[in-house]
């Protein structure tokens, strides 16, 4: 699970920070492991520039949460919104160029394949191991279709890789899970009936083996 974001009024002591910079550590370290690569600088080039971009992002989820926590206005909700909605965009500016940085760094040291290793590590997997699932539910989907599919998947990932915990970071492919179900939803498949027809079809394959 990502590490949760400081209290609002509170910084790291210095035994909090080495167990944060720890858990990234290991963590960058488990994604940067599958890729393969044999040059050890080179490993440890990616596993330091994934624990930055952690890094990175915590001190700005931490610098929101603070304003969020301060954009208080006892009886008037509308002008504590408005401080809410400025403290969010303001984040949202400095991680765009994060974001950017991050990915071209990535992809001047890596191949198409290993940086989309690397997203797929920061986001628990959920691209592939979904669009495995709407296969297997609707397998009679059209190329076109599973293409609109992924790229909804591969859309909500580019969000997901930016967010500060694991619950944000499955709200974003929760909203776009949502999107695409209503595509289905439009292109006339049952969704429910589909769920229902896959398990029987589980069902059947455990019960022949």
């Amino acid at each position: 699970m990502m590490a949760k974001s400081l209290p609002a009024d509170a910084a790291p002591n210095a035994q909090e920070e080495a167990a944060y910079t720890q858990t990234i550590t290991e963590r960058a370290e488990k994604i940067v492991a599958p890729l393969g690569i044999e040059d050890a600088s080179q490993a440890t080039r990616i596993r330091d520039l994934v624990v930055k971009q952690y890094r990175s992002l915590r001190e700005i989820h931490a610098a929101r949460d603070a304003k969020l926590a301060e954009a208080q206005s006892p009886g008037d909700s509308a002008v504590a919104e408005a401080w809410r909605s400025v403290a969010r965009k303001d984040a949202d500016l400095k991680i765009f160029p994060l974001h950017r940085q991050f990915v071209a760094r990535l992809e001047a040291e890596l191949t198409p394949e290993q940086v989309n290793q690397v997203k797929d590590g920061m986001t628990y997997g959920v691209v592939p191991l979904t669009f495995k699932r709407y296969r297997e539910l609707l397998p009679q989907l059209t190329v076109e279709q599973q293409t609109e599919i992924l790229a909804n998947l591969l859309e909500a990932r580019e969000y997901a890789i930016d967010a500060g915990s694991s619950e944000e970071k499955h709200a974003w492919f929760g909203k776009y899970k949502g999107r695409i179900n209503n595509l289905l939803s439009a292109a006339g498949y049952d969704m429910k009936q589909a769920e229902k027809d896959l398990a029987e079809r589980e069902k059947a394959a455990a019960s022949a083996q």
